[in-house]
C-alpha cells in the first residue's frame, strides 16, 4: 500500500493528483469554511489595478473573483494547477464570468512554463507545493524582487490545543500527501522572503504568512 501523508517524508504529486482528482466536485463546499481566510490573505497582497498575480494551486479558481475585483481588467491572473479536473472547473468559472485576463497553467509548480514577471504571488492552501524547494524556485524566479508574496493554510496547534489539533489532522489527511513542516509550513517560503509576519486563525489550526520576495 502507498505510504499514508503521516509518514511520507515528501510530497507526491501522483497522491495528490489522485486525491484532486476525487475532491474537485466538492471542492468549493469543503473550502467554504475557510473563505474569511482567502479575503484576508487578498487584501494582504496590496494589489493594484494592471497588476499581475500569479495564484499558485489556483484549485477550481476560488480566488479570481477577489483577484480581479483587485488587479482589474487591466492586471492579469496567471493560475497554475496541476489537476486537469480542478482546472476544467476553473477554466469554466473564468469563461463564465467573462474575466478575459486570467491565464491557466496546467502544470506542476515546480515545472510550470510562466511567462514575464509578476507583482506578486498567492499560495493558498497548498502545503506540498510550500515544502517542495523545486516548485518554489520555479514559481519565485517569475516574481518580481520586493513583490508581496502570502501564503495560507493547515497547521500544528500547540499540542494542547487537543480538538484543533484533532481538526488539522482531520482536514490534513485528505488535503496533503505528506505531513513533513506541518509546524511551520511556511518555513521554506520564510527563507525566500524579507520582513515576514506570520498570523494565526481558528484557533491555531490556520497561518496566514506574508512579507516580500528577497532580492535574487
Amino acid at each position: 500500500m502507498p505510504a499514508s501523508p503521516v509518514t511520507r517524508r515528501a510530497p507526491d504529486r501522483l497522491a495528490a493528483l489522485a486525491q484532486y482528482k476525487r475532491r474537485a466536485g466538492i471542492y468549493d463546499a469543503e473550502l467554504a469554511l475557510f473563505e474569511p481566510i482567502r479575503a484576508d490573505a487578498i487584501a494582504a497582497l496590496n494589489l493594484r489595478h494592471g497588476q499581475t498575480v500569479l495564484d499558485v494551486g489556483c484549485g477550481t479558481g476560488l480566488s479570481f473573483e477577489l483577484l480581479h475585483q483587485r488587479v482589474g481588467a487591466s492586471g492579469r491572473i496567471v493560475a497554475i494547477e496541476q489537476c486537469p479536473e480542478m482546472m476544467a472547473q476553473a477554466r469554466a468559472r473564468a469563461t463564465e464570468s467573462r474575466w478575459h485576463n486570467v491565464h491557466l497553467i496546467c502544470e506542476p509548480a515546480a515545472a510550470a512554463h510562466v511567462r514575464g514577471q509578476a507583482d506578486a504571488a498567492l499560495f493558498h492552501f497548498t502545503h506540498d507545493i510550500l515544502r517542495e524547494d523545486a516548485a518554489l524556485d520555479n514559481v519565485l524566479a517569475h516574481v518580481k524582487p520586493g513583490a508581496r508574496v502570502v501564503a495560507t493554510g493547515l497547521q500544528w496547534a500547540p499540542p494542547w490545543a487537543v480538538p484543533t489539533n484533532a481538526f488539522v489532522m482531520a482536514a490534513a489527511l485528505h488535503s496533503v500527501t505528506s505531513f513533513e513542516g506541518l509546524g511551520h509550513p511556511w518555513s521554506k517560503l520564510a527563507r525566500r522572503l524579507r520582513h515576514v509576519d506570520i498570523q494565526h486563525a481558528l484557533m491555531g489550526g490556520i497561518y496566514i504568512a506574508s512579507g516580500w520576495l528577497a532580492d535574487r
